[in-house]
């Protein structure tokens, strides 16, 4: 028998990277629902340069029109150019969070990848491909505590 699995989660039509499907609806509650505060990590190139200040701002969490942010964890990669490519970790997910947080510092998001959510990696996974979750790798999400 086949079961039916779905997205835990989602991705904005822009925004590529690591997605979990699953046929467990509490596994999926858990992974989606903010009150367990599972981290999900992006990498983003910037459209401008960001100052330190910029990222401490985002770390701290900014006002957006639907209230302030929790805080994010925010690490700069590098800068090429005039772009920053920045690493950021949330803890919620509203709906184009980490776009309008970024814009709320002055810049615009021109790619973002979701490369973790909580203990899980992308690693290799190219993207459109997929594959089955480990074993430790469910028990790690399953008992991930921030």
């Amino acid at each position: 028998m086949d079961s039916f699995v779905a997205p835990a989660g989602r991705l904005d039509l822009d925004t590529s990277g690591l997605l979990i499907l699953t046929n467990d609806t509490q596994f999926a509650e858990r992974l989606t629902n903010p009150d367990h505060h599972i981290p999900r990590t992006y990498l983003m190139k910037c459209s401008t340069l960001l100052s330190d200040e910029d990222l401490q701002k985002l770390g701290a969490g900014v006002e957006l029109t639907d209230g302030p942010t929790r805080p994010a964890v925010v690490r700069r990669v590098r800068d090429s150019g005039k772009y920053s490519h920045i690493e950021m970790t949330l803890t919620e997910g509203r709906n184009r969070q980490v776009r309008r947080m970024i814009e709320a510092v002055g810049s615009k998001v021109l790619k973002l990848t979701r490369i973790r959510i909580g203990p899980l990696g992308m690693g290799e996974l190219k993207i459109g491909k997929w594959r089955e979750l480990t074993v430790a790798e469910v028990t790690a999400l399953k008992n991930h505590k921030h």
